[in-house]
């Protein structure tokens, strides 16, 4: 890769981070795709000064050869819009090459989700399974009450999290602030963490290390549990409660709160604002959950339904 092409990937995530707010998983996906596309040019003699429509096409067709799927791929011409449209406005370039070119799409693929008997055996395993059970309720209770993103759990403070609330302050995608309902379980098992946390930090403060400002503290170089490990945790309570772990990760959760909330009978809107989607678009792939109780409905109060012989 070329300084001026680093340069060009460097400032445009910089404008990002400044100007949208972009969240760092967001930021670290731009920069894995826009090094792959540069590093495709580069190997061409080709640079993103002087690309053309033909030769960023031919760099989406090379990636469907490797056998990419169509949601990475989607990604990736994404990124590479942004950045010429960026270059355009700041007049690095005159023209926007990637305009008019149209990618894959995303497929709406129905969300992976778990069953209320499912979800009950992982929250069984939470409270028995490894010598932080109170840690790991905690995690499963409001992880399952809340809908809420792993990212946004495991980066929780603990300030938000004091007093006994009945809601949750969480900080979203771009920065954006939401709340979100705590039920009765997920607080007893909130205050039942909080004691024991708090005792483990004053331990750790003892010893001189500073007080933690986060709910689920830890050694790591951000200062609280990982998303990585608690990936690893779920797939742990998901083997110590007989459920296959090839369909429990922290984000099948996520779909649970949501999918068992609409077939409650919640309103779509409101799912949305719990779930913190920018877009009701993304949170209407969950009315696959009404197709049975829809079906219930016409069955049994459509004339033409009815049993001729009744």
């Amino acid at each position: 890769m070329t300084p001026d092409t680093a340069r060009w990937i460097e400032t445009f995530l910089q404008a990002q981070a400044a100007e949208l707010d972009a969240s760092k998983n967001t930021l670290l996906a731009y920069a894995r795709d826009l090094k792959d596309f540069a590093g495709h040019l580069t190997h061409r003699d080709q640079c993103f000064d002087s690309v053309t429509r033909d030769q960023i096409e031919a760099y989406l067709i090379h990636c469907d050869a490797q056998g990419l799927a169509q949601a990475t791929r989607a990604r990736r011409l994404s990124a590479i819009k942004q950045l010429f449209r960026f270059a355009f406005d700041e007049g690095w370039r005159s023209d926007n090459p990637a305009i008019q070119i149209k990618g894959p799409g995303r497929a709406k693929r129905l969300p992976k989700t778990l069953s209320v008997d499912e979800v009950d055996a992982l929250l069984g395993a939470a409270r028995t399974h490894g010598r932080d059970s109170l840690r790991n309720t905690c995690l499963m209770e409001l992880l399952y009450a809340t809908g809420m993103r792993v990212s946004e759990l495991v980066s929780l403070p603990v300030s938000a999290a004091r007093g006994d609330p009945r809601m949750l302050l969480v900080a979203g995608k771009g920065g954006k602030e939401r709340m979100v309902p705590l039920s009765p379980p997920a607080r007893a098992a909130l205050a039942d963490w909080l004691i024991r946390r708090d005792e483990v930090d004053a331990l750790a403060v003892k010893k001189g290390r500073p007080a933690s400002r986060f709910l689920f503290p830890s050694t790591s170089k951000d200062g609280h549990l990982t998303r990585h490990r608690f990936y690893l945790l779920i797939k742990e309570l998901a083997v110590a409660g007989k459920i296959d772990a090839a369909k429990v990760t922290p984000h099948t959760l996520r779909h649970a709160f949501a999918t068992h909330l609409l077939a409650g009978g919640a309103d779509l809107r409101a799912i949305q604002t719990l779930l913190g989607h920018a877009d009701i678009s993304t949170t209407e792939i969950y009315t696959h959950v009404l197709e049975d109780r829809l079906k219930a409905l016409v069955l049994e109060n459509h004339p033409l339904a009815r049993d001729p012989s009744g």
